[in-house]
């Protein structure tokens, strides 16, 4: 008998139940498959960087921003970013004067290293050599568009510069894709903008001449033809006149590139505006270095702001600078573009009063005290010369808080370096990037100062200031210096005012500091003395 195959058969129900329970698994494996790529993509995926601006305030000092609490003037809109930032208690700028804090913010390193940065007139060379590291070069590696938008004053070309053509090198050389500049001071010729290297509205049948030794002929001076100022000079400044402002230097030719001195906010704050609108509208992130004039000499606030202080110009031409401010954080939150854009505010040196025109700064000051409970001001060694208005603020990514953390603009490059990605630095240049976003209370532990070629430490609670020779006071501009032929060693925690000179009752503590100096500065080397134009 043949004998049939035994057939077995699966249950139905069982190969169904199995069936969705490897359908169920399939589809698990999916979605967590799935889930993983994406968290590798996101973690992979860069974050889009941030904006980038400076604000880089002239002579502004500790005392001039009313969220420090030192002072009478109401400053609302440098509050907000203070207020809703990072407000360090214990920031400085490198230098007590211009040119060197400028050189040392976009190089990071110490200005005194260069014997040439010091203050500058309008013809000096580029102080910044082409091919030296600088941030805007390290933002552009990583992408970003380039601006310097305001007060240069770092030198332009070689030392002979015709202002008739292309002149460079100068701001696009050392790293920024579009300038738009004063290129010294608002008192020293020339009195003229320069956007990429060209004179703006040059008429080439009237040539521009500059010269910082002798006059044209025939040109009018504040000492040959006073009949002709709006306003009176108290020292040096009585060269040429433009606007009927005495200026440092003597210049010839350019009239229809002259600025308007009482337009130079207005100016600045509309190319600042119309900047950042344009590359709001951009895929790549943008740097601005935004240099504000104010509240440098000659004060010259827009009508809408004279004697709206009660302090007469320097009091009006702050107000005037913190309007602009809030005009363009205004452009920014209208454009969508705040809450991705870090912003750093601060000062170049710390306050002087008269600083070579009479302009009733002194006389009509009343209680305001622009350094604060700082001694000194600009051009000195003590504190008032070299702590400043310092903030960072990112609208949703900083929360707002003080710190007392020890920071210096020199760090900038560093921790901006860091925060982009990029792992280029410069060897003074310390990442502070937790800090400066408010993560971190630490800071540097020290660093050296300098004032007209003079230098100090300050390190911790404490600052070392060597024996100088020289006066102890600048008369002209009623500041102390700082000089004096003994050392100088103060705690600044427990003598802010520096009051109270340790030198002789703690020689181990002045011994560490001289130690400390010697090992990041060297050798003093040549000592300027400071002379005032």
């Amino acid at each position: 008998m043949k004998v049939k195959p035994k057939i077995y058969q699966i249950p139905k129900f069982k190969f169904m139940k199995n069936r969705s329970i490897s359908f169920f698994a399939i589809l698990l494996g999916m979605v967590f498959s799935l889930a993983c790529q994406n968290k590798k993509v996101d973690e992979e995926a860069p974050s889009k960087k941030p904006n980038i601006v400076f604000i880089y305030m002239d002579d502004l000092g500790y005392g001039d921003v009313s969220a420090y609490e030192a002072g009478t003037l109401q400053t609302p809109n440098m509050d907000k970013l203070a207020n809703g930032g990072v407000k360090f208690t214990n920031g400085y700028a490198s230098s007590a004067t211009c040119t060197p804090s400028r050189y040392a913010i976009l190089t990071g390193t110490y200005p005194w290293r260069n014997q040439d940065a010091k203050i500058l007139p309008g013809t000096a060379p580029l102080l910044i050599d082409t091919a030296q590291l600088t941030l805007p070069k390290i933002l552009q590696n990583q992408g970003y568009h380039t601006a310097v938008i305001g007060k240069w004053h770092l030198g332009l070309g070689n030392g002979s510069v015709d202002w008739n053509q292309q002149i460079k090198p100068g701001p696009n050389e050392v790293g920024f894709d579009f300038s738009h500049i004063m290129a010294a001071t608002q008192d020293r010729v020339p009195t003229v903008y320069i956007e990429n290297g060209q004179v703006v509205n040059l008429d080439p049948n009237d040539p521009i001449q500059v010269d910082y030794d002798q006059n044209f002929e025939g040109e009018p001076t504040a000492i040959s033809n006073p009949e002709l100022l709006t306003m009176k000079w108290h020292h040096g400044h009585n060269n040429s006149i433009v606007n009927g402002v005495p200026r440092i230097g003597f210049m010839k030719g350019g009239a229809s590139a002259k600025w308007s001195d009482v337009d130079m906010a207005d100016h600045f704050l509309a190319k600042a505006k119309e900047y950042v609108l344009e590359k709001a509208q951009s895929d790549s992130p943008f740097f601005l270095y935004y240099g504000l004039q104010q509240p440098h000499v000659p004060r010259t606030p827009h009508p809408r702001f004279e004697g709206k202080s009660g302090m007469g110009p320097r009091g009006d031409v702050i107000l005037e600078a913190d309007w602009v401010i809030g005009e363009f954080i205004k452009a920014l939150e209208e454009a969508g573009i705040l809450e991705n854009t870090l912003i750093v505010f601060t000062s170049d040196n710390g306050p002087v009063l008269n600083d070579g025109y009479y302009d009733d700064a002194v006389e009509k000051l009343g209680d305001h005290t622009p350094a604060g409970p700082l001694r000194g001001g600009k051009y000195s060694l003590f504190e008032a010369g070299t702590r400043v208005p310092f903030v960072t603020y990112w609208k949703g990514k900083i929360q707002p808080g003080v710190s007392d953390a020890l920071v210096t603009q020199i760090d900038l490059l560093a921790s901006i370096s860091a925060l982009v990605g990029s792992e280029q630095s410069a060897p003074d240049s310390q990442n502070l990037l937790d800090t400066f976003l408010g993560k971190s209370e630490k800071g540097r532990d020290a660093f050296v100062l300098e004032a007209t070629t003079k230098t100090a430490l300050r390190q911790g609670d404490w600052i070392m200031i060597p024996p100088y020779p020289g006066p102890a006071v600048q008369n002209q501009v009623n500041i102390e210096l700082g000089n004096s032929s003994d050392y100088q060693l103060y705690n600044l925690k427990e003598d802010l005012e520096q009051q109270n000179n340790l030198a002789s009752s703690n020689p181990e503590k002045l011994q560490e500091m001289i130690r400390k100096y010697e090992e990041i500065r060297g050798s003093n080397g040549q000592i300027q003395q400071l002379e005032l134009k």
